[in-house]
């Protein structure tokens, strides 16, 4: 069985890429959940997993330092925000790259690939240095969405995204539940969850974000199902097993 680690400064983004994985490719095995650089470096050198997903721009560590130091037969799939036109100079250190945000069809030629190449022997610390020197500055990071434009009938508003109780998929839309009424955008969640402040909107399922500032309680029903209660909102919403771990503290 084949091992993996997937290394993300984002936690919703790191389930997102490990639900869709195993979505994929049921029989791969992901062993840890890194958030930032040294906690992948530390568990790419204990577990010594077949294959490490990494960010690039992760604290700590970014992902191309993380697979420099790698001394084993890891491979490396780089899952980064970099335009494929930069990825190029480093192209021939990894395996693949993602770009974000994952497509399911691109991530499946990306297990295509992983399952019928062979192991490579860990590239060499001079090619690693190289690598390093030709990847492209880092970029900064994008400020956090702070308005949206989201539609109502025919007309279109100016949205806080503060006053945004949660977003939900539906269909080819995502509606806007917010403390003026519904309202409809056609950016997907994973897109609006790299957008937002994920200290703010968690991702408690595939196609639900919640503004934690609106959160008013949770139930447990006889089945250990979670769900949340939203101030302003009559109804609860479920919480979907890969993120009820988030409110264990709660």
């Amino acid at each position: 069985m084949m091992r993996a680690l997937i290394a993300d400064d984002e936690p919703h983004l790191a389930l997102y890429l490990r639900d869709q994985l195993l979505a994929l490719w049921p029989d791969l095995q992901v062993i840890h959940l890194a958030r930032n650089g040294i906690d992948a470096a530390t568990q790419i050198a204990e577990l010594e997993p077949d294959i490490a997903f990494l960010d690039i721009q992760m604290p700590g560590l970014t992902g191309l330092e993380v697979a420099q130091g790698i001394e084993g037969a890891t491979r490396v799939v780089f899952v980064t925000a970099y335009d494929a036109f930069a990825l190029q100079a480093f192209e021939h250190a990894a395996l693949d790259y993602l770009l974000k945000p994952v497509t399911a069809e691109r991530l499946a030629r990306t297990v295509a690939r992983l399952r019928s190449e062979p192991p490579q022997p860990p590239a060499s610390a001079a090619m690693a240095q190289a690598l390093l020197q030709l990847a492209p500055a880092p970029v900064p990071a994008r400020p956090r969405l702070r308005y949206i434009l989201a539609s109502q009938g025919e007309r279109t508003h100016h949205l806080d995204v503060a006053q945004v109780r949660f977003f939900h998929a539906d269909d080819k839309y995502t509606v806007v539940a917010s403390v003026d009424g519904e309202f409809l955008i056609r950016t997907p969640i994973i897109e609006l969850a790299a957008q937002l402040d994920p200290e703010q909107f968690w991702q408690v399922h595939r196609s639900t974000l919640i503004n934690l500032a609106w959160l008013d309680g949770t139930r447990r029903d006889e089945a250990s199902r979670l769900f949340l209660r939203m101030r302003g909102h009559a109804g609860e919403l479920p919480v979907s097993r890969a993120f009820v771990h988030l409110f264990k503290a709660m």
